[in-house]
């Protein structure tokens, strides 16, 4: 099954499955954007619309881009402003997004399904204004040096989804090659597990 079809099928109890990195990821998301101003947004990866609620109360523009058309007809549900476009799309393909000059690209959970970073990194870099960020939330890759990678849960059967360990240089690399400048990371820790960080977030800036 693809990774896509995977993600259609796992979009009927994303949002209420127990999931420390989905929990985490938003706590993060927050935690980190709330203190940058933006006004549009593409969102790389939105999924059901979980970060999307929350970055609706501080922009005036977003599109949220999935793969999954399970996932954004989820997302349509719970968000109904005209000031979110959701598109269903491949962002390793031209983004059909026309306008340039964004504030803010984020990517949350997403990039461990891609392979090589580059392309995406060069994309984000050519949507956005200058000093505009690219914030990207990933499982850290300790985490997936141990075997973790995502995954859920049905009928007592466990689903793993095909994902890609990227370093921690790896997103740097892909980050300078673009031109970007990083200006912000972060792990985070689960409140029961404070040796090994389950997520890294990073703040790159045009």
């Amino acid at each position: 099954m693809s990774i896509r079809a995977h993600y259609d099928h796992w979009s009927k109890i994303y949002d209420f499955n127990d999931n420390k990195t989905r929990d985490l990821d938003q706590k993060a998301t927050i935690e980190v954007l709330n203190k940058y101003s933006f006004d549009s947004v593409i969102e790389l990866g939105c999924g059901t619309g979980k970060n999307t609620q929350w970055l609706l109360k501080k922009a005036n523009k977003i599109y949220g881009l999935d793969f999954s058309e399970k996932m954004l007809d989820l997302a349509k549900l719970k968000i109904t402003s005209d000031k979110v476009k959701f598109i269903q799309c491949n962002i390793l393909q031209d983004w059909p997004i026309t306008e340039k000059n964004f504030d803010l690209i984020t990517s949350s959970l997403t990039l461990e399904h891609i392979e090589n970073l580059n392309d995406i990194f060069a994309k984000a870099y050519s949507y956005l204004r200058k000093s505009g960020l690219f914030f990207i939330s990933e499982l850290h890759p300790f985490k997936q040096y141990l075997g973790s990678k995502a995954k859920f849960e049905e009928n007592n059967k466990t689903t793993e989804l095909k994902t890609y360990i990227h370093n921690i240089s790896d997103f740097l690399d892909s980050g300078d090659k673009a031109g970007f400048k990083l200006i912000e990371l972060q792990e985070w820790f689960d409140e029961d597990d404070i040796n090994l960080p389950r997520l890294i977030t990073f703040v790159f800036q045009k």
